[in-house]
């Protein structure tokens, strides 16, 4: 899952960031709201940790900016103020949820699970496509009897064809997706893991097949 961190005290975004790498969510971070706000209309996040109190543009106006534009990215919102009014502004402006500063890192992992499983993007345990079955909790993929350990980046990929397995996928698509918006990952790294992903399904006897469509992209194909 890639998380958009938009928070300007910097020891605030880091400590953040390491909570969500331990859990091993994609983060990126920024510190300002022109930038939180132009990285979240990429569309690519699933999740977006907003403060408040933000240089250039607060984070009432970069929601409200957000829901004008049709992203319906969930929202939860960060500050110190804990009023009725404040709240009530957040909620206004488009965020899903609202938490106050200090808070524990249970409090923030339970509120990011509430609200992805709310939009439906949380993957069940145990899941598949065609005649496969792929267990999201020990990266296991199985046909039958057989069954194959997938790394961290082989699950990455492989949760975004079971997610939309009709949809063609193209490499800058799984960079960002999987690698994070800043990496330096290139095709090749994108073509090498579709490969080991090929051959795990040919490993467990499975029918389902990752197709290359020639200069767009990947789909995976009963």
């Amino acid at each position: 899952m890639q998380i958009l961190i938009v928070e300007d005290e910097k020891r605030l975004a880091n400590a953040l960031k390491q909570i969500l790498l331990e859990q091993k969510y994609m983060a990126d971070v920024v510190h300002d709201g022109n930038e939180g706000l132009e990285y979240a209309l990429s569309g690519i996040y699933d999740l977006i940790i907003l403060d408040i109190m933000l240089p250039y543009k607060d984070g009432f106006q970069v929601a409200f900016e957000l829901r004008e534009k049709k992203i319906s990215t969930p929202i939860l919102m960060l500050t110190a103020k804990d009023t009725i009014p404040d709240k009530v502004s957040g909620l206004n402006s488009g965020a899903d949820d609202y938490m106050t500063k200090p808070f524990a890192p249970e409090e923030l992992l339970a509120r990011i699970k509430a609200l992805t499983r709310r939009k439906g993007e949380v993957m069940l345990d145990e899941t598949g496509y065609g005649d496969f079955t792929f267990n999201s909790s020990t990266n296991m993929l199985s046909k039958g009897t057989k069954s194959v350990h997938l790394n961290f980046k082989e699950a990455e990929i492989l949760k975004l064809f079971i997610a939309a397995p009709d949809t063609i996928h193209s490499k800058d698509d799984i960079i960002v997706k999987v690698w994070g918006y800043d990496s330096d990952a290139g095709s090749n790294n994108v073509e090498a893991y579709i490969s080991f992903l090929r051959r795990k399904l040919h490993f467990i006897n499975s029918s389902t097949e990752i197709k290359a469509i020639k200069k767009m992209g990947y789909r995976m194909e009963k």
